[in-house]
């Protein structure tokens, strides 16, 4: 039996990450090989000529899971009956520009696209937020949208847990298929904490901890970090362009392993909505170790923290308490 196409909506999909990401899902990396697809892209005016190439190329590629794309920059025709929405569109923030100032733009663009998706997205859409700040642009997506369950609005931190998997991998010259259940708390930003404690790596005698096999807490506990916090910043450095294609299929894993499940025995990091779990303050949207299953995440509970791991949670749910007030003063 064919299945019923999905329609997944990009927003700022005529920019580098989206440009980047609708052939994964055209071609089936995000939802499944068997899955066909309705894209919805979304962005602004300015845009449309470029989105516009972006559905004729989108044409051309023939793939068969694409069953019809919907272009436009009109925010009510790209939510409606959207079952899946990747909201890449932001406002980046430019040279000389204040962080209120930031602040205040994306907080009026997810206001607007909140009130869109509320009243026409398919019942229980998925949404991930991968505009940053990610953490802060979900919630404030959350406020508004308050018909949508607050454990269907999500924040990209699978890059930084892909990124961590990435720089183990490469240390210890494994497979990143083998290492797995790193763990990102926290921000999507550079206070973000990148934890091995939990990670452990496949070998032939079985499954080791990657402390163990690293063998050197002094990289593991600064540069390792430092590499993972920074690693945005050195792509711009080295691309002069942020990172595109890492970003985009990370949002495909993520939706991927929402949807479809995680591996039993893998956890992976997601930006969720804090009940209070790990002392997180509740009511901010934070990235935790999460399983996924029938198309829900539960958070991992009762995984040991460390004194030193406590500090670094701590100090980036901090920055994301002091991102929520800046955003909600943005509001008044």
């Amino acid at each position: 039996m064919a299945k019923d196409p999905v329609r997944v909506l990009v927003t700022g999909a005529a920019g580098q990450i989206g440009y980047a990401l609708v052939p994964m899902i055209a071609r089936g990396v995000m939802l499944g090989a068997d899955q066909p697809v309705i894209l919805h892209m979304l962005d602004i005016p300015p845009a449309a000529e470029a989105l516009n190439g972006v559905k004729m190329e989108l044409v051309d590629a023939a793939f068969p899971l694409l069953k019809g794309v919907v272009a436009t920059t009109d925010a009510v025709e790209a939510c409606t009956g959207v079952n899946v929405a990747v909201m890449v569109g932001g406002f980046p923030r430019k040279e000389g520009m204040e962080r209120k100032d930031v602040m205040s733009k994306n907080v009026s663009i997810y206001k607007s696209q909140a009130s869109a998706l509320e009243k026409h997205a398919a019942p229980n859409c998925k949404v991930l937020v991968v505009a940053n700040p990610a953490n802060t642009n979900a919630l404030i997506l959350k406020e508004f949208a308050p018909s949508i369950p607050e454990k269907n609005i999500t924040c990209l931190t699978r890059l930084d847990h892909n990124r961590a998997l990435g720089q183990i991998s490469e240390r210890l010259s494994v497979q990143v298929s083998d290492v797995k259940n790193v763990i990102i708390w926290g921000n999507h930003s550079s206070s973000q904490y990148p934890d091995v404690n939990h990670a452990t790596v496949t070998t032939p005698a079985g499954d080791k901890p990657v402390r163990e096999l690293v063998a050197d807490d002094a990289w593991l506990n600064s540069e390792f970090i430092s590499t993972v916090q920074q690693r945005g910043a050195a792509i711009i450095k080295a691309r002069k362009l942020s990172s595109a294609l890492s970003a985009a299929s990370s949002a495909c894993d993520h939706i991927r392993d929402w949807v479809l499940g995680t591996p039993e025995g893998t956890f992976v990091s997601m930006g969720v909505y804090s009940d209070g779990s790990y002392n997180v303050p509740a009511g901010l949207i934070y990235s935790f170790p999460v399983t996924c299953k029938n198309g829900e995440w539960s958070i991992v509970q009762g995984l040991p923290i460390d004194e030193f791991s406590r500090k670094k949670l701590d100090l980036t749910a901090e920055e994301l308490s002091e991102e929520k007030a800046l955003a909600y003063s943005c509001l008044t």
